[in-house]
């Protein structure tokens, strides 16, 4: 699609600022535990079960919303996701007790977690011969919630002059304020969306395949009888595994067993989400070369980068030395992701295009969710190194198979 004037990636803009908004609210909840502890009065056991509330109502969207898709088309599926997700970041603004924070954490998380799966299905079909890059951009800006949402939370609860004469007439705590904002911008993008994007869509883009039967739940099971489908199924796990397993833990890991000051630690922590522009370039080269060389090169790099860093010397080994693994580790996982997306998106029939992504994304969220507690575990029985070798063998894993993947294509 050759796309002339700014008004060709509206689409493009609105779902993409829709998902920068959802990762933002949920990057919010982590620098704000200590705040939320002291309005409540809470352990971090409560409020780390509340977050994991959020988590799992999120994870448990990506399925049910793909398969709504498949019948009634993305953009009622977008704009209700974004609508729900602000009114229950509205329901944060006034004071309540904290079953309702959970109640609401959970809403937010069931509206976010709509987006993913429906926009990658959108943005497949209004941009066919671009997909790679235009999920690049998508991705990318959605991983830069990760860094502007930490800070934003830094900004208001330091409070500059100026600021704090506009928090002192909002009811209760200051960080109350982040989810009057965030709300009214989602609802504003929900609305946004429904009215701009209908008559912008070529016109099989927002159907539900009218002319093709009702998917039903042995449809999409019936997608795993392809043992190539299934094995890249097996990439994906394996990649989300290693990631998110990583993600958690590698500020403890660099400090502990690399041997970095908590804050060098901490810093190059933020690298790994730093170099998400990366998506941009392995996107677009996807659409230009072909799925697999780009996912093999990519995955390659982050299982070398894993098992660098797990025989990187307790000391000695240098914070230069530290933050060019962790960039690569970074370049690699990031690259990875918008590729996956749009490979799935060539292999699953339109028809069950929704749904086919929405069980692979439980599945791959699903691992990724496991990943925390099974290092955490190791890491207190064997150590972290341990710990971290089971990660990039999950990772070598995923790059070994889908090199055999592109090998016999």
């Amino acid at each position: 699609m050759n796309l002339r004037r700014i008004g060709d990636y509206d689409v493009l803009i609105l779902v993409s600022l829709i998902w920068f908004l959802g990762k933002f609210v949920r990057y919010l909840f982590p620098p704000l535990f200590g705040p939320l502890q002291s309005t409540y009065g809470v352990s971090n056991a409560t409020i780390g079960t509340a977050f994991s509330g959020f988590m799992i109502a999120y994870a448990l969207m990506q399925f049910p919303s793909g398969a709504v898709a498949d019948r009634i088309g993305p953009v009622r599926v977008i704009v209700a996701g974004a609508t729900v997700a602000g009114v229950g970041a509205l329901a944060l603004v006034v004071d309540s007790p904290f079953a309702a924070l959970v109640a609401a954490m959970v809403v937010i998380g069931a509206g976010t977690g709509v987006h993913k799966t429906v926009s990658v299905r959108l943005l497949a079909r209004v941009y066919p011969s671009q997909t790679g890059r235009m999920l690049g951009v998508h991705d990318t800006l959605g991983a830069m919630s990760g860094v502007v949402a930490p800070a934003v939370v830094v900004v208001v609860l330091s409070a500059p002059p100026a600021l704090a004469v506009l928090l002192d007439r909002l009811p209760g705590a200051d960080w109350r304020a982040l989810f009057l904002v965030t709300g009214l911008a989602a609802v504003s993008l929900a609305v946004a969306f429904g009215l701009r994007i209908p008559g912008r869509l070529p016109a099989d883009a927002d159907t539900g395949g009218d002319d093709d039967p009702q998917p039903g739940a042995r449809d999409y099971l019936r997608l795993f009888r392809n043992p190539r489908f299934s094995a890249f199924v097996l990439v994906t796990i394996g990649f989300s595994f290693a990631h998110n397993g990583l993600v958690a833990f590698l500020p403890l890991y660099l400090s502990r067993e690399v041997g970095l000051a908590t804050t060098t630690a901490s810093l190059l922590y933020s690298l790994v989400f730093a170099v998400t522009f990366v998506q941009l370039v392995t996107g677009e080269l996807s659409d230009r070369s072909g799925r697999f060389p780009v996912m093999v090169a990519t995955l390659g790099l982050a299982a070398t980068a894993l098992v660098t860093l797990t025989a990187l010397p307790s000391v000695g080994a240098g914070t230069v030395a530290a933050a060019v693994v962790v960039a690569l580790f970074g370049f690699g996982s990031h690259g990875f992701q918008p590729v996956r997306s749009a490979y799935l998106m060539e292999v699953l029939p339109d028809w069950l295009a929704g749904g086919g992504l929405g069980v692979v994304r439980t599945l791959l969220m699903g691992a990724g969710a496991l990943a925390p507690a099974v290092v955490g575990t190791v890491a207190d029985v064997a150590g972290f190194r341990p710990a971290f070798a089971l990660l990039a063998g999950s990772m070598s894993l995923a790059a070994v198979v889908a090199a055999g993947l592109w090998l016999t294509e």
